[in-house]
């Protein structure tokens, strides 16, 4: 398997980036009274100075908005994102609000809706915040042609391009999307790797290099239409993908490889039903199904003084699907009031045959042959009642039942229930004040490859499956307090403690290999500011000054040592600030961010492992010499950061320290290009 440093820093740049960009405009006149009921209203004259081309850059403008598509995990309450279009989500998970707003043009956006702590007639999906796009009705036609590509400084340059047509005659639209995709990793680079021994004397150095790329071909169309009194919204998408990676570490008379390489095709089929039943009764049945094959290797060579060390090879081959049919019933008591109770069934399946050898013989592995399925169905009652104008309330209950059954190299079935109740509030005492407060159980979604092995040959870590493994549980407190001023500025600071059931991590196996499974009880303190400050009463027209930080504390039992640490993966903090700036006379925009330093570790039973780092900037600009023509560049640099691995002698609770490995890597500098073209 692969493992990109920063897990899509960029990404989160990029979107803070875009939603610090904007330029103060003239609220709407009903936005007061809509303040005071939790839901903002933004017009297109909002966004007018900043000459957006599609509904996304428009939303990336929202002030305290942030694009969620979802994580993608099993089943469908819970997993997708905080944007809806016309009141519903995509017809398809992997179809995301990010992704139909980029092929929809500026010029079909109403208004856009920014709904905080929930309202009648809307889906949050547990989301505190999500915006609702209103598109127009009149018929059109629109493409939107795109080009980008990312050049990196003695690394892989990579390019892609997409094609996205959407026509709309009445109530029906039909479209076609195109693309090739790229990916990429932001942690590619190249410096020296130490090895020192429990005595700090150097036992190895090395040069280090590793390169990542790969990228993807799809299709996908899209058909909505008027249907038996009600409306009918399809999609369906088929594409290929690749995904390769090369870390190298040499000196005058060593060299060790490591190769991986991925190859995959998925596809998917999504279709939503909603109809009106009476005048406060409406309809919506959800069917979705998705699937993937992939084929992986994983490769490690090592060549000492010209002779070659036994190759050792990981392989992976599989498939995997998930089916789902979802219906529910909205029903409107009044403008203030709002019942929804339904159903969800689902069947999950993954299915995967690995092998892992040393010279080419054979090592076993727990669970190297494995088919896990899940059956599963959920029932589902919620209400949100606006009390006043200033205070909402939203209330329900989930109750799911599955099954997991597993077979080829261990056979076995579990069964599981959960009551998941949710309580959350809203509360506006006075104009551009508000608090949610939010109670609520969570059930972590398994990753179903967890149950199968798997390896990471760059840090001599062979991982084996865990047919044990159960979802995690999280009773979760919630209080956010947002304050809004100068019309788009906003604080926001919000506390939360998250009491864990049956956390996940890694653990011990026989035979020393380990694997991810439950390791008891845990917990999660997090404190969160985002700070957006408009500066145009500071002289800098158009500017903006923001900060953001989720600040972290996590703790669990080690199952090795019996010690309390932190939880695999939890970064203990982030803080990101940023600086933009509209230009409205030279059609342009532009805008930086900063983290001042980041660090994640990860806990395993033969090691610890993690990195630091810090000094990330990122610098954009984007022209729009006319409305349908904008032209982006951006350049993402950094400082130096460290991967440290301790490696110890055995699993003894003392744990001696055998080796600790260093790798100082400087990041390779990348530049990324879009040219948009609408028409």
């Amino acid at each position: 398997m692969t493992k990109t440093i920063l897990l899509a820093t960029t990404a989160i740049l990029l979107n803070a980036g875009a939603a610090m960009a904007q330029t103060p405009a003239p609220a709407p006149a009903s936005q007061a009274d809509a303040a005071q009921q939790g839901v903002l209203v933004f017009t297109p004259d909002f966004f007018a100075d900043q000459r957006p081309n599609t509904a996304l850059d428009m939303v990336g403008r929202v002030p305290g908005f942030g694009v969620i598509d979802g994580d993608g995990s099993r089943g469908f309450e819970g997993s997708v994102g905080n944007i809806l279009i016309n009141g519903a989500r995509p017809a398809s998970k992997n179809d995301t609000g990010s992704a139909v707003l980029s092929r929809t043009l500026a010029a079909q956006v109403e208004r856009i809706e920014l709904i905080r702590g929930g309202a009648p007639g809307i889906d949050m999906q547990g989301f505190a915040v999500v915006v609702n796009v209103i598109t127009r009705s009149e018929s059109s036609r629109q493409s939107i042609l795109t080009l980008n590509g990312t050049l990196f400084d003695g690394g892989q340059d990579v390019f892609g391009a997409s094609y996205q047509f959407t026509a709309k005659a009445g109530e029906t639209t039909w479209g076609v999307t195109l693309s090739d995709g790229i990916s990429m990793s932001d942690s590619n680079g190249v410096g020296p790797v130490i090895r020192r021994d429990a005595n700090g004397v150097i036992i190895r150095q090395e040069d280090y290099f590793n390169d990542q790329f790969g990228g993807g071909t799809s299709v996908r169309g899209n058909f909505a239409t008027p249907l038996l009194g009600g409306k009918i919204d399809l999609t369906a998408r088929y594409g290929v993908n690749d995904y390769h990676a090369i870390t190298l570490q040499t000196s005058p008379t060593i060299l060790r490889e490591n190769l991986y390489d991925q190859e995959g095709s998925s596809g998917e089929f999504g279709a939503v039903y909603t109809r009106p039943l009476s005048s406060r009764l409406n309809l919506e049945t959800r069917f979705i199904h998705q699937f993937n094959e992939f084929d992986n290797v994983s490769t490690a060579r090592t060549r000492a003084d010209g002779v070659d060390s036994p190759e050792q090879r990981f392989i992976a081959d599989g498939n995997a699907s998930e089916t789902i049919f979802r219906s529910l019933l909205r029903f409107e008591r009044s403008p203030a009031l709002t019942f929804e109770g339904g159903g969800e069934v689902a069947y999950n399946m993954l299915e995967v045959q690995q092998a892992f050898t040393v010279g080419g013989v054979a090592v076993p592995l727990p669970s190297a042959s494995v088919k896990v399925e899940e059956t599963r169905g959920e029932m589902f009652g919620k209400s949100t009642w606006r009390v006043r104008p200033t205070l909402t309330l939203e209330g329900g209950v989930r109750l799911e039942a599955s099954t997991i059954t597993q077979s080829g190299d261990a056979d076995q079935e579990k069964s599981f229930f959960f009551a998941k109740p949710r309580l959350q509030a809203t509360w506006t005492p006075i104009p551009n004040n508000q608090f949610r407060f939010r109670f609520e159980r969570e059930l972590g979604q398994l990753d179903f490859g967890d149950f199968a092995a798997s390896a990471d040959l760059v840090d001599e870590n062979v991982q084996g499956g865990n047919v044990d493994l159960e979802p995690e549980q999280r009773w979760i407190t919630e209080l956010t307090y947002e304050r809004r001023f100068w019309e788009d500025g906003i604080v926001s600071i919000g506390l939360r403690h998250d009491e864990i059931i049956d956390a996940i991590d890694v653990i011990p196996l026989a035979g020393g290999l380990s694997a991810v499974g439950n390791i008891g009880k845990g917990t999660l303190d997090q404190l969160v500011v985002n700070i957006l400050v408009p500066m145009d009463k500071a002289g800098f027209t158009g500017g903006r000054l923001g900060f953001r930080n989720t600040w972290n504390h996590t703790e669990v039992t080690d199952p090795t040592t019996g010690e309390t640490r932190a939880i695999s993966g939890v970064r203990p903090s982030q803080p990101v600030f940023t600086i933009a700036q509209d230009i409205t006379s030279w059609k342009l925009q532009w805008g930086g961010a900063y983290i001042a330093s980041l660090e994640q570790n990860s806990f395993d039973p033969d090691q610890t492992s993690g990195f630091r780092g810090s000094d990330y900037f990122e610098l954009w600009a984007e022209y729009k010499p006319t409305p349908t023509l904008s032209l982006r560049a951006q350049v993402n640099v950094w400082n130096d950061f460290e991967v440290e691995r301790t490696v110890y002698a055995n699993r003894t609770q003392a744990r001696p320290i055998a080796y600790v490995e260093n790798r100082y890597i400087d990041p390779r500098t990348f530049i990324s290009l879009r040219l948009r073209k609408t028409f």
